[in-house]
């Protein structure tokens, strides 16, 4: 495999001076599935915020096909395309109907034609069972719908790497399986992912490699198989007790 993205000694701090990301190292390889875990408010959307270069960095790099690329670039724009993002919220706009919301992107920004940008949305849309709501408006579908919507409009702009944060955090239970079988199949197809979640059994599922997550640093990354049946950390153990409780609790 060939590695696609690279962060080198980054760090983050806010203006309060406090410390978000404390030197964090990071790679993920072409056609790699990459899972951030961790405890709320340990850095993990905030990193990749900065990956999709939202966020502006202290220090350290962000490399991406060799190429350092940094938000004060004149080709932000054309960086932040190769690097998808698909956010908790949706970000849909609630005035336009599925098929402009997919569409206002890569016509307006990619000044793509808008005839074959329709016909891609298309079978995107089928893709993601949802080809009979094109027509529709955001209002009229679930959260599950509308989440299956962002993505699409995330890959019509054909990213190299495509980050998930927290995807299925405002779902429903029952909606998240049909927004976790959409990127299931992503990554069986090949698409390179940085995932950010909540979700174990789906990290199990989804993962080639596991990174845990805590206080702004990197604690523990491994193989998934190893990082869930021999965290090799006290805290990434603690972490991962917290899980198996709920679930006895259920």
């Amino acid at each position: 495999m060939n590695e696609i993205l690279q962060v080198k000694h980054l760090k983050k701090s806010y203006e309060n001076n406090e410390p978000v990301l404390k030197d964090i190292d990071f790679s993920l390889q072409k056609g790699e599935v990459v899972v951030i875990v961790g405890p709320s408010g340990c850095g993990k959307s905030t990193f990749l915020r900065c990956l999709n270069l939202l966020e502006p960095i202290d220090e350290g790099s962000i490399i991406l096909n060799g190429e350092t690329i940094d938000r004060k670039d004149k080709n932000v724009h054309q960086h932040r395309q190769k690097i998808g993002m698909v956010f908790q919220s949706y970000e849909l706009f609630p005035h336009l109907s599925i098929m402009k919301n997919i569409l206002l992107a890569p016509v307006k920004v990619q000044k793509r034609n808008r005839k074959e940008a329709e016909k891609e949305a298309e079978v995107l849309l089928e893709r993601v069972g949802l080809s009979d709501k094109k027509d529709a408006f955001p209002r009229q579908l679930s959260g599950g719908q509308k989440q299956r919507v962002a993505i699409v409009r995330a890959l019509i702009m054909h990213p190299e790497v495509l980050l998930l944060d927290e995807i299925t955090a405002a779902l429903d239970p029952e909606m998240v399986r049909e927004v976790l079988q959409v990127v299931l199949k992503l990554a069986e197809d090949g698409m390179t992912m940085a995932i950010v979640t909540h979700e174990m059994e789906f990290a199990k599922a989804v993962a080639d490699r596991v990174i845990f997550m805590d206080q702004g640093v990197i604690v523990e990354e491994n193989r998934t198989k190893n990082f869930f049946a021999y965290p090799q950390t006290e805290r990434a153990k603690q972490f991962l007790n917290t899980f198996h409780y709920e679930a006895l609790e259920i």
